[in-house]
């Protein structure tokens, strides 16, 4: 169906909690409204269409995708569900009328659910509520609209807010219905509840304005900038300028072509009317946040204030003895250029010289952007040398320190709940809430501080094997709570630099776990295990075994190494001391001391000891 057909607008959010079947629910959308032809392939989960959101089953970017239903065109924009990427959601909330709350039919409403619920209430919008996954044998869909009811009044809803409507259904089986116990056979009635309860777009008489809420880079037309049109039309050739949130020029520029979404692609179409969703390109420095507009207007839109970075860490130039042999990017100047492109889209994340040439510092919403930032790089080519996430620090009138305090739910089986209570009390966490959840699991909630929390996932796995499932969000800032003990271990590190070699690693085995296997590169000064005591241990793991003319019965037997330790990216980059740093190359993910020399490092060990 062509755009002229179409006789009315709705924009949409869809709002839930990672895992709750999101990007699933708008393939089915997009499904059955005819966007494909019926022979057509298709993928799973279209929407995420980078490499790490289909690997981690996560949306990371915002997408947007467009729908005809009935005449009438429903342009629909599918949120990420991390706290962390919340930089991407309050920009959002400002295109959309209406927004969809997803939510799983066992688990109920989430944090994560409930952060960016909050910002959407407090934009204005009506929520519909959509209680998926109804064919799960552990449904409680009455339950679950009491938490939702829950919820909306504790974020202040107003009264129209709480007179939500509700559907039930399944986005993997394709169908939603008023009445869960009578399946229907398709989505029309969530379409037709968009378009019976969710206001067609509001739009001011005027000229042309369009608040730039996304930003993209394409190959062949530069920058690209999204944003609902608030008010005139807009068509490509036409003269625009740029203001910034204070009103002031930031630039004056032609657009080169108005594209829309019209179901997973963008077409360029003749003309953006008031209230349509539309990208424009042609512009050279205009970024998120700023008003475009046409040249005879002064006011800018007024822009949402973004949740400050919580979490740093220092980007440094890989100075290793094996630096520049498996990546191809490997220069200040290229890692800064790749920071600048990343922060220019991503308004969650700050970047800035530190005081060494060689290094940078990347601010952020928390270690999952960063880790996900400095995975894509990896891919891209890069060699990095990152620091371990410190968290960002703030000051009062009085000058007393403050640190950033989230809100953490923690689900866990019984058995293991006394486990979890004493390891959160040992990161300075209060508890704020315990209760039973269902099936014999306990839903703990606790405030605690951020850099408590850094690297406890994969310690909350091994603790409870695998069961507890933890969601945090940013709660506050908050008097420092004092020291928090970190990493009970010393580690091995490396004496010479070669080759490893199993009879030294086999040898070395009752020292502590190993990180790397035999035939490994290594260098003097990196990590090659984990030390049983508290203090960091020299070692050679380049030694062979002496040999010698007698051959004796029962000497030559092959050894066996213990499985080394996997050491992924987040578990790297939360195992690290302060002293100490991550190696990432295309390659590989190697651990290392800052200071390589062994001499150098006593000389810091004796500097920060005095300091």
């Amino acid at each position: 169906m062509t755009a002229d057909q179409t006789t009315s607008m709705r924009n949409i959010a869809i709002i839930a909690h990672v895992d709750h079947g999101k990007t699933t629910l708008v393939d089915c959308l997009l499904k059955q409204s005819g966007v494909f032809r019926e022979n057509q392939a298709t993928s799973e989960r279209m929407m995420d269409s980078n490499d790490l959101e289909r690997e981690r089953g996560i949306t990371i970017l915002a997408k947007n995708t467009s729908v005809v239903w009935k005449n009438t065109r429903i342009n629909i924009v599918d949120t990420p569900g991390h706290a962390d990427f919340g930089g991407e959601v309050e920009r959002i909330l400002h295109m959309v009328d209406g927004c969809i709350v997803l939510v799983d039919a066992a688990e109920g409403p989430m944090p994560q659910t409930k952060f960016v619920v909050s910002k959407a209430l407090k934009v204005g919008l009506k929520p519909i509520v959509a209680i998926n996954k109804i064919d799960k044998p552990e449904r409680r869909p009455d339950g679950v609209i009491d938490e939702v009811f829950d919820l909306f009044a504790s974020l202040d809803a107003t009264d129209e807010q709480l007179d939500f409507k509700i559907l039930y259904g399944s986005a993997k089986n394709g169908w939603m219905s008023t009445d869960y116990n009578e399946p229907t056979e398709d989505m029309g009635a969530l379409f037709d509840m968009v378009i019976d309860h969710v206001p067609e777009p509001k739009t001011e008489e005027g000229d042309f304005r369009l608040l730039a809420t996304t930003i993209s880079a394409d190959n062949f037309l530069g920058r690209v900038l999204t944003g609902r049109i608030a008010s005139g039309t807009v068509k490509p050739n036409q003269t625009v300028k740029a203001l910034s949130r204070d009103g002031s020029l930031i630039e004056q520029f032609r657009v080169s072509k108005v594209l829309a979404f019209r179901g997973l692609e963008q077409s360029p179409i003749d003309e953006g009317v008031a209230g349509d969703i539309v990208s424009l390109t042609g512009m050279a420095k205009a970024t998120v946040a700023d008003t475009l507009c046409a040249p005879s207007v002064e006011e800018p839109i007024q822009a949402q204030p973004i949740d400050p970075p919580t979490i740093t860490m220092t980007f440094r130039v890989n100075d290793s003895p094996l630096a520049g042999t498996e990546g191809s990017k490997v220069t200040s100047r290229m890692i800064w250029d790749r920071l600048e492109k990343e922060a220019e889209g991503n308004v969650a994340l700050k970047v800035e010289r530190a005081t060494d040439a060689e290094a940078f510092e990347v601010s952020g919403r928390g270690e999952l952007l960063l880790s996900v930032l400095i995975e894509t790089m990896r891919r891209e080519g890069f060699e990095l040398g990152v620091s371990r996430p410190k968290v960002v620090y703030k000051e009062d009138e009085a000058g007393n320190r403050q640190e950033p305090i989230e809100e953490v739910v923690i689900d866990v089986d019984d058995e293991h709940s006394g486990i979890v209570v004493q390891k959160m009390q040992e990161r300075k966490a209060d508890m704020i809430e315990m209760r039973p959840s269902g099936g014999g699991r306990t839903r703990l909630v606790f405030h605690a501080p951020s850099r408590g929390l850094i690297g406890y996932q994969g310690e909350l796995l091994s603790d409870t094997r695998g069961t507890a499932t933890m969601n945090r969000i940013f709660h506050e800032y908050a008097p420092h709570k004092g020291p928090i003990k970190g990493r009970h271990t010393g580690v091995l590190i490396s004496n010479g630099t070669g080759e490893s070699v199993g009879f030294a690693l086999f040898n070395l085995e009752d020292r502590g776990p190993m990180m790397i296997g035999a035939g490994v590169k290594v260098y003097e000064g990196m990590i090659i295990g984990e030390h049983t005591r508290d203090n960091d241990l020299e070692v050679n793991v380049l030694k062979g075994k002496k040999l010698s003319n007698v051959r004796a019965s029962g000497t030559d037997e092959a050894i066996r190494l213990t499985t080394p330790m996997q050491m992924t990216l987040e578990r790297s980059l939360a195992y690290i001391a302060d002293d100490e740093l991550v190696e990432v190359t295309p390659e590989n993910i190697r651990l290392r001391k800052v200071h390589l020399d062994p001499n150098d490092r006593k000389r810091a060990a004796k500097a920060n000891a005095n300091g």
